[in-house]
């Protein structure tokens, strides 16, 4: 390493590549580790999520670097680090998890209970996740190494198509886990709230796994038409103020089998304001009797920007007993990656899943993160993927 560069919220609608300090084999608390790797980010990508800290719409504070979607070349290995090599390509799930616990031994790796002393379940560059650095940047350290990097089985191979496997860090993972937890097989009815680039990997999972009509529905024009060219049902939200009603107009009935809930937080009803619960509520609404409701949208215990008084503490208006008489499933949490990312990426290695193309992944250099963030934000129809080392652009 000769220096290091990385993505550094500066506070709200800031952000600035600095000059930080080299990786080193420690943990947040300075204590040092053995079990790590150093790598050098060969991709790195700009995630709803972290615009949601850069809004200051949450308690991340000044001067943390940013980034959890992370894809890599491993130049240092700690010693006691035995199935990862120098030289290995590798995704990195956007959990830290320690594989030790008894949440990571039984697969729930999103919630680990070591890797953060402040609650269960770390990440990288993220506020109340163990204060982990972000991977932004153009070296980073991850812990556990063996037991969380997914190494790609053929560097060549993966470069060829590293615009998909940037994807398996976190919102491909995402989109099929709010899938699978919205029970989505053969013959599904679908509709997916949101049509972001976590909303539209949500939509390519559910194709995957056989959903006979998959809807996206949104109040942006250039999302939705981008949704619509890679083969999903656009559903304009400024059309109607019933969903139920937008819906039948495309199955011919007013409910789905299955709702993924792609927004979060910051969801805006039909009169264009901020009401953090209404995706919620739609979602009990016209998800059938017995059907089923993936959450993979972020939903957060503090938010100081909220414009109701209960949601700056998390708390909705939630018409919960909607869904309680339906006997409706509902499925929330950060998403376990190690529990899907090898299959996607076997599924992106044998094309199967042309997941750059459906996420719209554009790739922009390192230095250019404060723009592609300021687009993201404006509602760009694409998943920023930025370029460290001029790697990709090669």
């Amino acid at each position: 390493m000769s220096g290091n560069r990385g993505v550094v919220y500066l506070g709200k609608d800031r952000v600035e590549v600095q000059s930080i300090d080299d990786p080193k084999m420690e943990a947040p608390g300075g204590h040092a580790i053995t079990h790590g790797v150093i790598l050098k980010v060969v991709s790195t990508n700009i995630c709803g999520s972290d615009q949601h800290m850069v809004r200051g719409r949450t308690t991340a504070p000044e001067g943390l670097v940013l980034g959890h979607e992370i894809t890599g070349e491993v130049i240092e290995a700690g010693v006691d680090v035995e199935m990862i090599k120098k030289g290995d390509l590798v995704s990195v799930p956007f959990n830290v998890a320690c594989g030790r616990c008894r949440t990571c031994r039984e697969g729930h790796t999103g919630v680990c209970l070591t890797v953060n002393p402040g609650r269960a379940g770390g990440a990288y560059g993220y506020v109340d996740m163990g204060g982990w650095i972000g991977g932004q940047a153009q070296y980073v350290m991850v812990p556990y190494a063996d037991f969380n990097l997914l190494r790609f089985p053929d560097k060549d191979q993966a470069m060829a198509q590293i615009r998909d496997l940037t994807m398996l860090s976190d919102i491909l993972p995402t989109g099929f886990h709010g899938a699978i937890s919205a029970k989505v097989g053969v013959g599904s009815t679908v509709y997916i709230a949101g049509a972001g680039p976590v909303g539209l990997a949500a939509a390519a999972s559910a194709r995957i796994l056989g959903a006979a009509v998959v809807m996206i529905g949104d109040f942006n024009a250039g999302r939705l038409a981008h949704a619509k060219a890679v083969g999903f049902e656009p559903v304009d939200l400024s059309k109607h103020d019933r969903l139920g009603d937008l819906i039948e107009q495309v199955v011919k009935v007013p409910e789905v089998d299955s709702f993924i809930d792609c927004v979060g937080f910051e969801a805006r009803g039909h009169s264009g304001g901020e009401q953090p619960a209404v995706v919620l509520n739609q979602a009990m609404e016209v998800t059938r009797a017995a059907g089923s409701i993936g959450i993979p949208g972020l939903y957060v215990t503090a938010d100081p920007g909220a414009a109701e008084e209960g949601a700056k503490q998390g708390s909705l208006s939630l018409r919960f007993g909607q869904g309680w008489a339906k006997s409706q499933q509902f499925h929330t949490g950060q998403t376990p990656t190690m529990r899907y990312n090898r299959q996607l990426m076997q599924a992106i290695l044998h094309g199967r899943l042309p997941i750059a193309e459906i996420v719209g992944a554009t790739v922009i250099p390192l230095e250019e993160a404060a723009q592609g963030y300021k687009a993201f934000d404006d509602g760009a129809a694409k998943k920023f993927v930025l370029d460290p080392h001029g790697m990709l652009a090669a």
